[in-house]
């Protein structure tokens, strides 16, 4: 299984502080990697991937993300370290792949670009061969001729994609069309399986973005098992310390940047929080976050660190803008309520590992606790 990385900030970060000079950086994870479910292959050196934005709009180059990827192993690619130093970003994805579904080509390495929009994957779609065909024929003819590779994370962007109605559009998106989209996507690909008899779960944690906001989500089709990792981390500096080591700086209630990650980058567990199963998260184009609980036949809200039934977490930076913020420096976690649904498809759980070792200290068991303590030690606040 793959591990993936995104960083959103209000200033440009050097691609070194995210990829290749934290102790437990994304390129360390290609071949440490201490979170995967799938324990028999620890190993990531299928190919690598990073995608980022210009840090200032340039008529001449576009919005659209650029994007370097390999077939070598991370840690083994010396343009990835030389350009991770002279490159700043306020947005980037990075992703380190497992091959499980298609060839080692760097057709097939994440992420991909359509357009403005920049999408990868962690996780697979079971049994995908079984569903192909079903998901090519529900495409249009623009988007099933821009798929260049043969996986099943491409395939599932080309879904994504389907969604959009302008889906080339110059302009950002709306973060809530971007959401709904994603949700349509992962419902979809949840029926077509069904249709086909497909009993594995599905773990589908995407991200995608149009170099303004943000949408992942952690998901797996089942109501028992976890999905693959997938970690918060939200603060105003990220720094080093000492050489290796990083933390996040919280000077003030504000959120200058953001970082999901499939492992986190530092060994601080303050740092971070467990996004719950089953669950999309949602930056915006001024950094607040937003949590929503996937509702569907999967949907379970026990588990602790889950909202309350029929609500959605919402983690919220104000900025005087009326969205519920008091002052600029205010930060607040409310319930909202959030009654839509997405199409139901029956669970059936295959064997799987109940949890993930962590040998950061985070265990899943352990680590689920967090975002609950969070939450507690924030006093809820009423919207108006």
């Amino acid at each position: 299984m793959c591990r993936m990385l995104l960083y959103k900030g209000n200033q440009p970060i050097q691609l070194a502080h995210l990829l290749t000079k934290p102790a437990h950086s994304i390129i360390n994870q290609s071949f440490d990697s201490r979170l995967r479910l799938d324990t028999r292959r620890p190993i990531n050196g299928d190919g690598f991937g990073v995608g980022w934005y210009e840090s200032e709009p340039d008529p001449e180059l576009g919005a659209a993300p650029c994007i370097f990827t390999s077939v070598t192993p991370a840690w083994n690619n010396m343009n990835l370290i030389r350009l991770a130093d002279k490159i700043k970003s306020p947005l980037v994805f990075a992703h380190v792949r497992a091959s499980t579904a298609g060839s080692v080509s760097e057709s097939n390495c994440h992420p991909w670009q359509y357009g403005r929009l920049m999408f990868m994957h962690n996780g697979n779609i079971a049994d995908f061969h079984l569903i192909k065909r079903k998901v090519q024929e529900s495409l249009t003819d623009e988007i099933f001729l821009t798929v260049n590779g043969n996986t099943d994370s491409e395939w599932a962007f080309a879904v994504f994609l389907n969604q959009l109605k302008t889906p080339r559009q110059a302009e950002p998106f709306c973060h809530s069309v971007l959401k709904e989209a994603m949700l349509k996507t992962i419902a979809k690909l949840n029926a077509w399986g069904k249709e086909a008899g497909i009993t594995e779960a599905s773990m589908m944690n995407f991200a995608v973005t149009d170099g303004v906001s943000v949408v992942c989500s952690r998901y797996i089709s089942s109501r028992t098992l976890e999905a693959a990792s997938l970690y918060f981390s939200s603060g105003t500096r990220f720094e080093s310390y000492k050489p290796g080591h990083y933390r996040m700086i919280k000077a003030d209630k504000r959120e200058d940047i953001v970082v999901i990650a499939s492992e986190p980058l530092t060994f601080e567990k303050a740092d971070w929080l467990t996004i719950p199963s089953n669950t999309v998260v949602v930056i915006t184009s001024k950094l607040n976050v937003l949590m929503y609980p996937i509702v569907d036949e999967y949907h379970n809200p026990t588990p602790l660190g889950r909202a309350p039934e029929g609500a959605s977490v919402a983690v919220v930076q104000g900025e005087g803008r009326g969205d519920g913020a008091r002052d600029q420096n205010h930060r607040e976690v409310v319930f909202v309520e959030d009654h839509r649904a997405i199409p139901t498809v029956p669970a059936v759980d295959s064997p799987r590992p109940d949890k993930e070792q962590n040998a950061l200290g985070l265990s899943e068991s352990t680590a689920r606790d967090v975002p609950a303590r969070a939450l507690a030690n924030t006093a809820p606040v009423m919207v108006a």
